[in-house]
């Protein structure tokens, strides 16, 4: 798959929901980028790279319950340079976790062995995640297409209604590693200053 390149903040500190020179073309949000490229671009403080830090144990927690398969959508402040437009640091990662629910597992399995995982209050405050969940391989069709048409309108807009852009990864743990040494040695430099 193709990634995306990150577009700059506008000068409402969000990332633009479409390229403008190109309205109409594919380059447009969700804007689906490597893991690597979310550190290297949103985790440029102390703050973010905490918040960051969280969000890829969620992922690793993730993995190890058996979920690899999928995208993940972020969202939220962490997105945006509200310690410009707002003066203040962004509070979590806003994430949508699309997820393939592996053939040997049933949904009830999943949610009774992973019960803090699926806790939004443990996973704001363990991971720095207001997390949420959507099934793939579900047969509700309907009702899949509803749970995506809704988060991608919710994630589309501020509260004030202002368009705006957001994030896709690939849930797959195969840029992980890579992802956390590149955080782990932003925050070793950050140690020695």
């Amino acid at each position: 798959m193709n990634k995306d390149v990150i577009p700059d903040w506008n000068t409402d500190g969000i990332l633009p929901p479409i390229n403008m020179a190109d309205p109409t073309g594919f380059e447009r949000s969700p804007y689906s980028i490597s893991l690597t490229d979310l550190i290297l671009r949103f985790a440029n403080t102390k703050h973010r790279r905490e918040i960051i830090k969280g969000f890829m144990n969620f992922r690793s927690a993730l993995h190890e319950s058996g979920l690899t398969e999928g995208f993940q959508w972020i969202d939220g402040s962490f997105l945006e340079n509200v310690e410009k437009t707002e003066e203040r640091n962004p509070n979590d990662i806003d994430l949508v976790t699309f997820f393939i629910l592996p053939e040997e597992t049933s949904q009830e399995t999943l949610l009774s062995s992973n019960q803090d995982l699926f806790n939004p209050k443990r996973t704001k405050d363990e991971y720095n995640v207001d997390a949420y969940f959507v099934q793939l391989n579900s047969d509700e069709y309907e009702m899949l297409i509803r749970q995506i048409t809704y988060w991608y309108s919710i994630w589309s807009h501020r509260r004030d209604g202002q368009w705006k852009g957001f994030i896709q990864i690939e849930l797959s743990g195969k840029e992980d590693q890579v992802a956390m040494s590149n955080l782990d040695a932003m925050m070793k430099e950050e140690d020695s200053l």
